[in-house]
């Protein structure tokens, strides 16, 4: 009977130690997540002057969020980076994914809107109307859109990720930065969260929400619009 609380000191110190052994082991596991995502798609991010040297599907443009409608400030420069890549020539079709989940946010329409205000023919302009995450965007790019290769345009902190997914999914992917504005410390403390998660689906490789008929980015954008232009 004596020995009963000595038994429990050392329950509990194992119990401890292997609490401690498995945050040990997370941290590890984060820091080389986010270092071998980073490290491995560093060297597909092009400046502008390599894009011409590239011919690829489409130049991919990922989805930010609206302001009354229209493209947030931070969509907005992901959206003139797109335009940069296109005159440059790397491609002659466009691909925007983002999120439609609801007819009262449409990302989509309101990326193809701002492109075709400037310039850009409609019919090169494909939509991903279930482009909820990054991981889905790429999945649904291959397996939806038959993309092969492409030029995904993002900032910075979000293009390691994005070019990561895409190529560990089989896409021949390269990253264009999008980099003028500043934006808060909290759209870069969430990233290292996300490339944790992404490192985890590349290898498991679940489906995307929804996938859907094929509609090849080689064919007429049309196919993916989902209102009558007047």
């Amino acid at each position: 009977m004596e020995k009963k609380p000595f038994f429990k000191r050392k329950s509990v110190k194992i119990i401890l130690a292997v609490i401690l052994s498995l945050c040990v082991l997370s941290g590890v596991f984060a820091v080389f997540a986010n270092v071998y995502i980073v490290q491995y798609a560093k060297q597909y991010i092009l400046e502008y002057d390599e894009l011409n040297q590239k011919n690829t599907d489409c130049i991919m443009v990922l989805g930010a969020g609206l302001w009354d409608g229209k493209p947030s400030p931070m969509l907005k420069e992901r959206l003139d980076f797109g335009l940069e890549a296109f005159k440059s020539g790397c491609s002659e079709k466009m691909l925007m994914s983002g999120d439609h989940g609801t007819e009262f946010h449409d990302e989509v329409n309101a990326m193809k809107d701002y492109l075709a205000e400037n310039g850009v023919d409609r019919d090169v302009i494909f939509l991903d109307h279930a482009g909820f995450s990054t991981y889905e965007s790429m999945y649904r790019a291959r397996d939806v859109f038959d993309v092969k290769s492409m030029v995904i345009v993002t900032q910075t902190y979000h293009l390691y990720r994005a070019v990561y997914d895409a190529r560990k999914l089989g896409i021949e992917a390269y990253g264009y930065k999008a980099e003028r504005l500043q934006y808060p410390a909290l759209n870069y403390m969430r990233e290292p969260l996300a490339r944790i998660k992404d490192f985890i689906w590349c290898i498991i490789k679940p489906e995307p929400t929804f996938l859907g008929e094929e509609i090849p980015i080689s064919g007429s954008a049309a196919a993916t619009d989902d209102k009558t232009q007047v």
